[in-house]
C-alpha cells in the first residue's frame, strides 16, 4: 500500500469531542519483584471514570478516539516511564482500517517521545464482538512484524474464548478478573484457569492474571505457575503517573 493512501476513517471520521488523559495500572512480575509493565486506562482530565469518556465514542469518531488514546499514552510514557517496563494500550480492532496505515500516528509518537516500540503492547478485548476475525488476525500479524507485543484482554469472558485463541496468534493473554475472583475457594474457576494456564504455556504465551484483590487469589494463581499479576491488591491506577516498586503493596505473602 502506498504511503500516501489515507484511510477513509481518518479522512472522513469526526474528531473526538471530549478531552481525556490516561491513568496507568502496574503489572507485577511477582517472582522477580519488579514491574513488568503498565496498562494505560482512559480517564477524564480531572480523573473522571473511563465510562465518562467511552460513552462519547460513536461509529463516526471511533477511529479518532482510538488514535488519540494511543498517542496520549505514548506521549506520557515517553515523558515519564523510564527503564524497560512495557506500556500496554487498549485498542479497538473495529477502528483499525488498514493496520500499517493506522499505526503511523503511534510510530510517530514513539519516535517523537524516544520510546522504543518494542516496549509497546496492544491489547484487544475479547468482549468486543469482532465481525471479521481475518482482519483482526491481519492486525496482529502486522503489529508483531513491526515489533509490538499483542495481547488478548479479558480472556475467558468474551465472545469466542478458546476458538478465538485457535485462530489468532497473540503473544499474551490476560485472564479475566471474573475467572480469578475467589479462585482460592471456587473449584470450577480454579479448574478453568488451570486449563488456560496449561494451554498458554503449551502455546508459548505470556499469561497475566488481572483483577487480583486478595492475597489468597494471588497465591492460588501463583500455585498454578502464573507469575504476572495486575489488580488493586498491588496498586490502583494513577492519573498520569507510573507507580514505583516501593509504592506497590501485596508483594509479600
Amino acid at each position: 500500500m502506498p504511503d500516501t493512501k489515507i484511510c477513509q476513517g481518518c479522512k472522513d471520521g469526526a474528531a473526538f469531542p471530549v478531552e481525556f488523559t490516561m491513568a496507568f495500572h502496574p503489572i507485577i512480575d511477582l517472582p522477580r519483584q519488579r514491574i513488568w509493565g503498565y496498562e494505560a486506562l482512559v480517564r477524564g482530565r480531572e480523573g473522571q471514570s473511563a465510562w465518562s469518556i467511552l460513552s462519547a465514542v460513536t461509529d463516526e469518531n471511533r477511529y479518532a478516539f482510538d488514535q488519540a488514546c494511543r498517542v496520549k499514552a505514548i506521549d506520557l510514557a515517553g515523558e515519564k516511564l523510564k527503564g524497560d517496563a512495557r506500556l500496554s494500550i487498549n485498542f479497538m480492532p473495529n477502528a483499525v482500517y488498514e493496520p500499517r496505515a493506522c499505526i503511523r500516528a503511534s510510530l510517530a509518537a514513539a519516535a517523537r517521545a524516544g520510546f522504543n516500540p518494542n516496549r509497546i503492547m496492544f491489547e484487544f478485548t475479547e468482549n468486543e464482538q469482532m465481525t471479521d476475525i481475518a482482519h483482526v488476525s491481519k492486525i496482529i500479524e502486522a503489529y508483531k512484524h513491526i515489533g509490538f507485543i499483542t495481547a488478548i484482554d479479558d480472556f475467558g469472558a468474551g465472545f469466542a474464548g478458546l476458538n478465538l485463541l485457535s485462530m489468532l496468534e497473540p503473544d499474551v493473554i490476560k485472564i479475566d478478573m471474573e475467572l480469578v475472583r475467589n479462585i482460592d475457594s471456587h473449584a470450577r474457576r480454579h479448574a478453568i484457569v488451570s486449563g488456560i494456564a496449561t494451554i498458554g504455556r503449551d502455546l508459548g504465551l505470556t499469561i497475566i492474571a488481572e483483577g487480583i484483590e486478595r492475597h489468597a487469589e494471588r497465591q492460588a494463581l501463583a500455585d498454578l505457575g502464573i507469575t504476572l499479576f495486575q489488580g488493586y491488591l498491588f496498586a490502583r491506577p494513577q492519573l498520569e503517573t507510573f507507580s514505583m516498586l516501593d509504592e506497590i503493596e501485596g508483594l509479600a505473602a
